[in-house]
């Protein structure tokens, strides 16, 4: 993790995404770098209770993280259950408006939906349930599911909830040729675990 933050600072890349314990130690590695510190929520299927992921979420706003990526009720979602799905994230976007007062600062919550699982009925229900609860991302897959981000994902996510929400493209993207037609499919971020090869892609 301490590696990911040095490699962070060196390639200028935007932020750090980690799991909510090690919030503390990226915020100290990582302060006064301008490189933001992201906790997840709810890893890796979101199905905790509500009442347990705005404690994490607080917890990790408490101890310095700049934004969430939070994963979407998924067992919920398929069960048809979305008003419950709606109502998971909005708690935890309250949660995150709540701390904007208190940090000074814009807190950025990104909802992941774990498109691999999901049909493109259903990736267009989950994104709009996203926009309408105030995230401000839709997020496209944890890395833990059948498989990674797609071009078509993306397209389907921005077509379904326009300009006003933002698409972070992760999952499997490994290479530069790749993060730059998620870009052009219309994300405005890409996550990754290669974002080194990637950089050093394209400067080659």
């Amino acid at each position: 993790m301490l590696r990911c933050c040095r490699e962070a600072v060196e390639y200028g890349f935007y932020a750090v995404c980690v799991n909510s314990c090690y919030v503390p130690i990226a915020v100290k590695a990582l302060r006064g770098t301008g490189v933001k510190v992201c906790s997840t929520v709810g890893f890796p299927l979101g199905s905790q209770p509500t009442e347990v992921k705005v404690y994490e979420a607080e917890w990790a706003l408490r101890h310095g993280a700049d934004e969430l990526d939070m994963v979407m009720n998924i067992g919920l979602f398929r069960s048809g259950r979305y008003e419950e799905v709606k109502r998971d994230i909005e708690a935890i976007v309250s949660k995150a408006r709540e701390y904007e007062h208190v940090m000074g600062k814009d807190v950025v919550v990104k909802v992941i939906i774990e498109t691999g699982l999901l049909s493109v009925e259903e990736i267009v229900k989950a994104a709009l349930i996203v926009r309408d609860s105030g995230a401000d991302f839709v997020k496209t897959c944890t890395g833990f599911g059948p498989r990674g981000v797609t071009v078509d994902d993306v397209r389907i996510i921005r077509q379904a909830v326009g300009p006003s929400v933002g698409v972070k493209a992760a999952g499997g993207v490994r290479t530069a040729e790749q993060a730059l037609m998620l870009l052009e499919a219309g994300a405005d971020r890409i996550g990754t675990s290669r974002g080194v090869d990637v950089v050093l892609s394209l400067k080659e």
